[in-house]
């Protein structure tokens, strides 16, 4: 089989290759620019540990290039004719797209388009696998009636948010939107052009090889943090709850779409309801676990942050017969683990 993951050297890109690359009959391609650091203004290489990290599988080939230039996409898909493609590449900070709204389009909307079309020209009978965000129901998850407890916030009268969640009449910030249109760009491809597309709505994903930023990563954010023991930055009271899934559970949820009879579908991704955290119950358990204690610091709400969002994963849960199989605590465990025998990349 052959496998072409975009974004390549992105946490969830990084995992998906060596998923594939671990069985050597299945040929990989990464494709990455690499430009995760400069979208998080930070003087430190982060990706490009992965890129590196990969080159111990002789089975994947790298491109260095940006989805943006559609010639070099068209040369990729021409040469390779993928069987698969997973879609991670991705501008991926909320903030980014504030203060640069159009590069944040031509990244998240037109670069999946050029993937999409290069797509439908020569790997049309391959499988896409779109990375998309819990980003796209905008602030209508802000009109589900919540409750609080001592740590945090709870929905009430919903376990979750489900893929008939409303997109329109709300704000999204331009990050929302460009990872909607380029959401309904792949829904249009697999109805009008008959390509296989699996439509993936994530909540948190956190896993090994995460290079966390405050926008971007705050699982893996916090955990650097303690490792370093540099204050944590928390914008409201900290009972703001997300659902998290580890990356692994993530891939095989991929995987098995990838491998079902399933011509395209939608679905929110996420540890769901039996899978959460808020950002103090990650304090607790980041004590817990490193021994440490560092500055918290509370500061004003930060505009466009959700109180909840936890993912409703019924759907995908009976379609697949999949469920999560690492826990929140186990998950941040792990990536501490990591975190500790990698600390000089930080």
């Amino acid at each position: 089989m052959r496998v072409l993951v975009t974004g390549g050297a992105g946490m969830i890109g990084s995992h998906c290759a060596e998923y594939y690359a671990r069985d050597k009959r299945n040929k990989v391609i990464v494709y990455d620019n690499l430009m995760r650091s400069k979208i998080f203004a930070s003087r430190k290489k982060s990706v490009e540990y992965n890129w590196h990290y990969l080159h111990q599988y002789k089975n994947i080939d790298f491109w260095k290039n940006d989805i943006r230039d559609l010639k070099t996409v068209d040369k990729c898909f021409k040469a390779f004719r993928p069987d698969v493609v997973i879609h991670a590449a991705a501008q991926p900070g909320v903030r980014y797209s504030l203060e640069n709204p159009y590069e944040d389009l031509t990244i998240n909307t037109c670069g999946t388009v050029n993937v999409l079309d290069a797509m439908r020209r020569y790997a049309p009978k391959g499988t896409l696998v779109y990375c998309s965000t819990n980003k796209v129901y905008g602030e209508h998850v802000n009109d589900i009636p919540l409750g609080r407890t001592k740590t945090r916030y709870v929905f009430k009268g919903t376990k979750g948010v489900g893929e008939n969640q409303i997109i329109d009449h709300t704000g999204h910030t331009p990050y929302g939107v460009s990872k909607l249109a380029g959401d309904l760009y792949a829904q249009d491809y697999a109805h009008t052009y008959g390509i296989k597309t699996g439509v993936f709505r994530m909540s948190c994903i956190y896993g090994t090889r995460q290079f966390g930023f405050e926008d971007q990563g705050w699982i893996a954010w916090f955990a650097i943090c303690y490792l370093l023991g540099d204050k944590v930055t928390i914008y409201g009271d900290g009972k703001q709850v997300r659902d998290v899934l580890w990356v692994e559970d993530l891939i095989n949820a991929y995987d098995r779409f990838i491998k079902s009879p399933l011509k395209s579908g939608v679905f929110n991704m996420g540890g769901g309801p039996g899978n959460t955290l808020s950002l103090l119950e990650l304090v607790d358990i980041l004590k817990d676990v490193t021994g440490r204690k560092v500055k918290i610091a509370f500061e004003d709400w930060r505009k466009f942050d959700q109180k909840v969002y936890i993912s409703d994963i019924a759907k995908v849960k009976k379609t697949f017969k999949w469920s999560p199989t690492v826990s929140p605590r186990k998950g941040v465990e792990r990536l501490v683990a990591w975190l500790q025998e990698n600390r000089k990349l930080f």
